[in-house]
């Protein structure tokens, strides 16, 4: 079993990783999510140690304040924690483990990417980050002028007037830090759509919007203009799995979301995300979360509250 990192003691933190906390933690009073004034950005608080959980999140940046997260996709480990953010430029399957405890809950922002605002920015910044091949995860350092801009955005969320007069010349901000710091490069690269990773990433946007729907891979080979073993390849290297796999995970985790708001019954979710046999759906859903529909379900709302 892989270690977490030991996170850092409070009396050990700079003032504003300690402020960052407080505010963190009075933003983020219950368990799990817990929705801001600000749309698209989210604080998790948690007191679980996870381990192996599968994942899926948005385009956007993780950054936790307290306790520590790793990913792991493809044998390569993507740390955030206190001194490191995670950036999603594709969104991925992977798995994930965490470290927190009651004395010390797990305090995270989650920020979701404005992806017309983050292809603007990455227009105007592209000369100014490191080039590099596209890539769905990267991990960086917490620098600076990341903290400063969380930390910033933290307090304004305290006040209604100010979050709504300064609210999004923030995100924008914290938008641009993210995309001209060390990983800056790979995201730009999957953000322009450029090349076979570009082709990689205009067809995973029309995976996510019809995942529902029949898949053909010899469809969507071409209309990348690869060949299908060249599909396969890119697809592979930017996400980890092959299209089927991935367009599996993505019914699954849809699938999730909707079971744990209790609205529809297990054969009314599989048939939702494009599931013919309800039967085959449960299977695949107990394979992919290791519990059934029901349990999992029960287990979200424990650790991650109501859904939106």
């Amino acid at each position: 079993m892989s270690v977490l990192s030991n996170p850092m003691k409070m009396e050990q933190a700079s003032a504003p990783r300690r402020e960052l906390v407080e505010l963190a933690g009075r933003l983020a009073s219950r368990e799990g999510y817990n929705a801001t004034s600000l749309q698209g950005v989210r604080i998790l608080r948690t007191e679980a140690v996870l381990h192996d959980v599968p994942v899926l999140y948005k385009p956007g940046a993780v950054f936790v304040l307290q306790g520590s997260k790793r990913g792991m996709l493809e044998g390569e480990v993507y740390r955030y924690d206190e001194e490191h953010y995670l950036a999603v430029s594709v969104p991925v399957p992977f798995r994930m483990e965490s470290l927190a405890s009651p004395e010390r809950p797990l305090l995270a922002v989650y920020v979701d990417f404005d992806m017309r605002l983050a292809a603007e920015i990455a227009a105007r910044t592209s000369g100014r980050a490191v080039a590099g091949r596209a890539k769905s995860l990267t991990s960086s350092r917490m620098e600076p002028g990341i903290e400063d801009v969380v930390l910033r955005l933290l307090r304004a969320l305290r006040d209604p007037v100010e979050i709504e007069v300064l609210g999004a010349g923030l995100l924008r901000e914290l938008h641009y830090r993210v995309l001209v710091g060390p990983q800056g490069g790979a995201m730009i690269a999957a953000l322009q759509q450029r090349g076979p990773s570009g082709r990689i990433v205009q067809s995973i946007a029309r995976l996510r919007e019809h995942h529902a729907a029949g898949i053909s891979v010899a469809e969507l080979a071409s209309e990348a203009g690869m060949s299908v073993p060249s599909y396969h390849v890119h697809f592979k290297a930017l996400t980890g799995s092959t299209p089927i796999q991935y367009v599996k995970a993505m019914r699954l985790h849809e699938a999730r979301l909707i079971i744990a708001r209790r609205d529809r019954t297990i054969a009314d979710v599989a048939a939702s995300v494009g599931y013919a046999s309800p039967a085959q759906f449960s299977r695949d859903f107990k394979r992919h979360f290791r519990r059934t529909a029901s349990e999992e379900a029960e287990w979200v709302r424990r650790h991650l509250g109501e859904l939106p």
